[in-house]
């Protein structure tokens, strides 16, 4: 009778959820993740068609816009959303096709879905993305060690390097990597689970409050294989280490297979405990540093090849020299590239791809805010002092709100932060230009994108 009156408890708060609302705070935070192009390329024409018993079914534009989020973004729509309401469980894709430029949300909507193909899915039983295989796996001199070592596991697991920890700063390929070593020992017949450390953790302190501890053990060691994500995130959670501790004895002494990733060397994690990084070294620990030039070049061609897309090779070499970041950098740019050439329908040449990836580009976020200032009263030739003054002349009004749209979607400066440095502004007043500015360029001015485009290359 609980788990029924706890079953519809959670019906009726899906229910009270405004999910025009919820997409609109998740895009909010999305956007100040991720760059203002791969927003705008990716994002617009979204919105949640329905949240049903914690799965958020995505409406979305094409099948090409699907794949990429299925792809590239899942893991940070998810938690976004997961950060805004814990009902939340799980991300499915509907390609919509809308009667309209302009759509309503109402509490009753009929909309032609077509559900993505089952390949698409994470499996919710393992949590294993069936995308992330050895052969979609790029391997360079950069990562070439981690990826040995995983197949390594794979050929005998819970003997070799048991555990093995990979660790890496964000966008190197650790997901990719641990969950191709789950995929291929699935296939081999062994029960696997994905799971990240702040899942993990909190699975692990609701099974406390609820009575369910004893539950939650045999859960986690009823499988062959346990794959744990992002292990730096138990930093000084003192129980749930505790739990991994006696979980990893467990599984270890049975000659099951663990798998770790985090961004730092267990050595350096602080806030772990001595003897959960004694258990780390156990094994094998290999890192995956940045990719050199050639790596990426190679990561180019092959995700070009697997979307059919032709690159010359003078633009590939562009890409892998001047995208220095991690993967996901490159494949943000790679992205818009690509998607440019599926519109235009044809191969872009060198010229326009620089031109891409300038007006594409965020700008530095070492600048000061008075630079801004300078930088963006020049450019529509009015003093830089008159942004503080408290005044609603019209020449001065657009490039203060300019100025505050870029701080706050370029360099992440909080609304009260953008207030006070300009004129001790209300933050009511910061937010309401920065949604302005959103909203005239989703409703496409296209002088107001080409000034912004103009003012972040000054800012470079």
């Amino acid at each position: 009778m609980d788990s029924l009156t706890q079953s519809s408890r959670s019906i009726v708060q899906t229910q009270q959820i405004d999910v025009k609302q919820l997409w609109d705070d998740t895009l909010v935070q999305i956007e100040l993740s991720i760059t203002a192009a791969n927003f705008k390329t990716w994002f617009r024409d979204t919105h949640i068609v329905s949240l049903e018993d914690g799965t958020v079914t995505l409406g979305v534009p094409s099948v090409f816009v699907r794949d990429w989020l299925a792809d590239k973004f899942q893991s940070l729509i998810l938690k976004t959303l997961r950060d805004l309401t814990p009902h939340v469980r799980s991300i499915e894709y509907a390609v919509v096709q809308r009667s309209s430029k302009k759509f309503e949300s109402s509490k009753k909507q009929t909309v032609n879905a077509t559900l993505p193909l089952e390949e698409y899915y994470i499996n919710k039983n393992d949590n294993l993305n069936p995308k992330y295989l050895f052969e979609t796996f790029v391997v360079g001199p950069f990562n070439e060690l981690a990826h040995a070592a995983a197949k390594a596991v794979c050929e005998k697991p819970g003997i070799v390097y048991n555990p093995l920890f990979i660790y890496g700063k964000t966008g190197h390929g650790k997901t990719h990597l641990i969950q191709a070593v789950g995929n291929q020992l699935k296939r081999n017949g062994r029960s696997v689970f994905y799971v990240t450390s702040e899942r993990f953790a909190v699975d692990y302190m609701n099974s406390l409050q609820s009575g369910t501890a004893n539950n939650f053990k045999n859960k986690y060691r009823q499988y062959d294989v346990l794959i744990m994500d992002d292990v730096q995130f138990l930093s000084s959670k003192e129980k749930t280490q505790e739990e991994l501790f006696h979980l990893f004895n467990a599984m270890h002494d049975n000659n099951k297979q663990i798998v770790f990733s985090s961004d730092t060397h267990p050595a350096l994690l602080s806030g772990l405990q001595e003897r959960l990084q004694s258990r780390f070294a156990q094994g094998m620990i290999v890192d995956i540093p940045q990719p050199d030039s050639e790596s990426r070049a190679s990561i180019i061609q092959s995700k070009t090849a697997r979307s059919n897309i032709t690159l010359e090779n003078d633009v590939i070499t562009f890409l892998a020299t001047t995208i220095e970041g991690n993967i996901r950098e490159l494949e943000g740019a790679l992205n818009i590239v690509m998607c440019q050439t599926q519109v235009t329908g044809r191969t872009l040449s060198l010229d326009e791809v620089v031109a891409l990836m300038k007006n594409s580009a965020r700008p530095r976020r070492s600048l000061a805010v008075s630079d801004v200032v300078d930088k963006v009263a020049r450019y529509f030739d009015v003093e830089p002092s008159s942004i503080y003054e408290k005044t609603r002349r019209k020449e001065i009004v657009k490039p203060r709100q300019l100025i505050m749209y870029i701080l706050r979607e370029d360099f992440a400066v909080s609304y009260p932060s953008i207030g006070q440095k300009l004129g001790g502004r209300d933050h009511t007043t910061v937010i309401h230009s920065c949604e302005k500015i959103k909203r005239e360029v989703l409703e496409g001015n296209d002088d107001l994108v080409e000034e912004i485009a103009q003012i972040r290359a000054l800012l470079q």
